[in-house]
């Protein structure tokens, strides 16, 4: 719970920098790129996290990776990050950072599983619909899981919409399991 926190606090650090900066989505780009590398490059990751390494070694390497790519305030804000010895935490600053974005954007991703692709007008309609639903702009991340037979299943932070095929199957079938068994004259038996 400490390292959430932490992190959180980071992240607000970074809101406010990009905002007075460059703006909010060319800072989430770019600490994107940093917890892409982070999660794809191993070696990066261990290089930074390793306490073997001198902080001045890695700050050394920081600037020369992304001195020119990045804005320079958030690199500085890396440096900061090592010098404070929480680059184990970069993934999780990024993540907090995102959230924070979508909050001052009014934005929510959506996580939506379907059992066949989107094409793009049904895309454009569940987008338009989890909007209006969700009162705020939906950002959908579509799955498919041809098990779930048709529908939709939706989760949107804590809250789940699910409009599978399956699920209403399911209903039916407990409907049918606790009904009471009842005669051909209509009379329970």
């Amino acid at each position: 719970m400490r390292d959430q926190t932490v992190s959180r606090n980071y992240a607000e650090t970074l809101f406010a920098l990009a905002s007075q900066n460059e703006g909010l989505e060319r800072y989430q780009d770019a600490i994107e790129t940093v917890a892409r590398l982070l999660d794809e490059d191993p070696r990066f990751r261990l290089f930074l996290e390793t306490p073997r390494i001198a902080a001045t070694d890695k700050k050394v390497v920081i600037r020369k990776a992304f001195g020119g790519a990045l804005p320079r305030p958030l690199v500085n804000f890396l440096l900061v990050v090592l010098e404070k010895r929480r680059q184990r935490l970069l993934r999780e600053i990024a993540r907090e950072f995102h959230d924070l974005v979508d909050q001052s954007m009014n934005r929510v991703h959506a996580e939506v599983t379907v059992a066949r692709p989107l094409d793009e007008q049904a895309l454009r309609t569940v987008t338009e619909r989890l909007t209006a639903l969700l009162g705020r702009t939906a950002i959908p991340h579509v799955r498919v899981k041809p098990e779930i037979l048709g529908g939709i299943v939706v989760r949107a932070g804590d809250t789940i919409y699910d409009g599978s095929l399956k699920s209403r199957l399911e209903g039916m079938r407990r409907q049918l399991l606790d009904a009471p068994l009842r005669d051909s004259g209509g009379r329970p038996s």
